[in-house]
């Protein structure tokens, strides 16, 4: 891949932590008075005026030609601010072909008042052009995609400790409510303790019939509407590699879910792909590389994150959810059992921040043992490809694991297709409420 290009440009930044993309600490005293919903406006300002300049686009030069953009959104979660009148934000903007960019931005000035310096890309269909290194000062400098080290390109080897935050804002209540959320337990490759839950009602905590997964169930009525749940978990998380699971049998891993089916169509592509391999490794091999090159990193447009491999097949675009349920359709249409999991992967390259939502995953079982693959990473940093088929870093936790979830008492629209965010009801139709992660790294073993 031509991504890892050499960014020439070095830029330090009198910040505590910022990377590209990601959070900042919070700003000094003097720059008190501008908060992030300053930066969001300034930013959008900027593309709004830019894009009536550019007759309904965005318009940035990129590798000796000019994109024509649209704006997809903000990352609210990763507004920074820098220094006295100095800021930061990244935006995901989408092309009329569908490819989708990440654009650091540079502003500054007051609230009101803020203007952009510096316009860079970032990410391309979620592949980074560079990443940011912290120096021992403290300041932040951009350095070339294919010079870094694993744990800028978001790999932490053998373990990590830290405290992760799920916070939920509830939306206008009318009716009776109902929620579901995830509640991480410990296994053999983390160890989970619940710090505290803020909450206005009390928990109940439900267990999924197949997989074991707690899920925290809520009644919720008007008089909440508004308000927050938060829950702080305290994580030791061990790098994965290949396992043996005694629980469970494997072979309940090749039975088709709701939008991972298995029909002739995956049948006829996996054969297609694993002719000529020996093995279920080298047969799952050649589909984990199918996958990389037949499937193009894209949150944009209508269907993608659903988890949906008919779509992703038809498509050839989505994000970490649809890459796996791809991947695992065609793994079980040849009788390679395969399963799904979900959480939320911790930043490596600094310590404390926001966490730009969910991550997903799969395994597939071969010669008696379970092997973690990640794809859409592997796919966005070429380097990682060979690590992330055996393996997954020690930076992320796992939320629940497997689809179709069925609780009780459970939605009224069914059983749970995938759960990270909460799944929410109000008067028997699904709502939605706002959702950040969040976490702070542990110098040591928090137990």
């Amino acid at each position: 891949m031509n991504w890892c290009q050499v960014m020439s440009t070095v830029v330090a930044v009198i910040c505590a932590l910022l990377i590209g993309c990601s959070a900042a600490k919070g700003p000094p005293e003097n720059v008190l008075n501008v908060v992030t919903a300053d930066i969001q406006a300034g930013i959008e300002k900027h593309i709004e005026e830019q894009m009536k300049l550019g007759e309904g686009y965005f318009r940035i030069p990129f590798e000796n030609q000019e994109l024509y953009l649209k704006l997809v959104r903000v990352h609210t979660e990763y507004l920074a601010n820098l220094a006295p009148q100095k800021h930061f934000a990244c935006v995901d903007l989408a092309s009329t072909d569908g490819d989708v960019y990440d654009v650091d931005f540079f502003l500054s000035g007051d609230p009101g008042r803020m203007t952009v310096t510096e316009t860079t890309v970032h990410k391309t269909n979620g592949q980074p052009l560079y990443v940011w290194e912290q120096k021992d000062d403290k300041t932040w400098h951009r350095l070339p995609a294919d010079n870094a080290t694993p744990d800028l390109l978001g790999v932490v080897k053998e373990r990590d400790w830290f405290e992760f935050f799920y916070r939920v804002t509830l939306p206008e209540i009318n009716d009776s409510g109902h929620m579901w959320i995830p509640f991480p337990v410990t296994d053999q490759y983390q160890t989970i303790e619940v710090q505290y839950i803020e909450a206005p009602v009390d928990q109940k905590i439900l267990e999924d019939r197949k997989y074991g997964n707690k899920i925290f169930y809520m009644v919720l009525g008007p008089e909440n509407s508004g308000e927050t749940i938060e829950i702080c978990y305290r994580v030791e998380r061990l790098e994965k590699g290949v396992y043996e699971d005694k629980t469970g049998d494997p072979q309940d891993y090749l039975q088709p879910n709701r939008l991972v089916p298995r029909n002739e169509e995956f049948s006829k592509v996996a054969e297609e792909v694993v002719a000529g391999k020996l093995g279920s490794l080298a047969r799952a091999r050649a589909l984990y590389d199918h996958t990389i090159d037949r499937m193009r990193y894209m949150k944009y447009g209508n269907g993608w994150g659903k988890g949906d491999a008919v779509y992703a097949c038809d498509t050839r675009t989505g994000n970490c959810t649809d890459f796996h349920s791809y991947f695992i359709a065609l793994s079980r249409a040849v009788g390679i059992p395969a399963r799904f999991a979900i959480g939320a992967s911790i930043p490596s390259e600094r310590n404390e921040g926001g966490i730009d939502g969910y991550h997903c995953w799969a395994e597939f079982y071969s010669n008696g043992k379970w092997w973690p693959t990640d794809i859409s990473e592997g796919d966005k940093c070429s380097v990682l490809s060979t690590y992330y088929f055996g393996h997954h870093p020690a930076n992320r936790v796992e939320f629940s694991r497997g689809r179709d979830l069925v609780v009780e008492p459970g939605p009224a629209s069914g059983p749970i297709n995938f759960l990270a965010y909460p799944v929410l009801e109000i008067g028997g139709e699904t709502a939605r409420a706002d959702v950040k992660f969040s976490f702070n790294r542990l110098p040591s073993r928090p137990f």
